[in-house]
């Protein structure tokens, strides 16, 4: 069984126009947000064996205050490819990555993130996520979906359970 765990980036700020979107930092609520995601996911037991963090500032931003919950180091591969990506590009990197990662975090971007939840979302999956997620992916918001597969190249549209779906809102 794999468990895929796909994260959007916490709130950023527009404050200072002279940066590019990659370079825009977290505002104040995503400083606030990332933390509480992690100490969410530190007390659920949901610890990736792998992370792929897009390079772009408010996602590696992100990551960092979440790591910094999780109690303990983890490997991270930083992917530039990431940086708003389209579905069928993210599921391309989710598929080539090592099976002996039994749980993958990425750090991403809409409206790909939002788009891959809904497609990779198939039978079985929880109705109160589905309820929570209704195509919406807000910032900091974290999705969880497990697949009973072997091998993360086996990861395809409906394969997968949504089994939570939880914002900084709802924490």
């Amino acid at each position: 069984m794999k468990t895929l765990y796909l994260l959007r980036h916490a709130k950023s700020s527009w404050a200072d126009d002279s940066l590019t979107d990659a370079e825009r930092p977290l505002n104040r609520r995503g400083e606030m947000a990332a933390p509480r995601m992690g100490a969410y996911m530190h007390d659920k037991g949901w610890l990736p064996d792998l992370v792929l963090c897009s390079t772009a500032l408010r996602a590696q931003q992100t990551w960092a205050l979440v790591a910094a919950q999780l109690g303990r180091e983890l490997a991270v591969k930083h992917l530039r490819s990431l940086y708003l990506a389209a579905p069928s590009r993210i599921l391309d990197l989710i598929r080539r990555q090592p099976d002996a990662a039994g749980a993958l975090l990425l750090v991403g971007h809409n409206p790909g993130l939002e788009r891959l939840t809904a497609q990779l979302a198939g039978p079985g999956s929880k109705q109160k996520a589905l309820a929570a997620f209704q195509d919406k992916f807000p910032t900091a918001a974290l999705a969880v979906l497990r697949f009973e597969v072997e091998r993360w190249r086996e990861v395809g549209e409906g394969g997968g359970r949504l089994i939570h779906f939880v914002t900084p809102r709802a924490l």
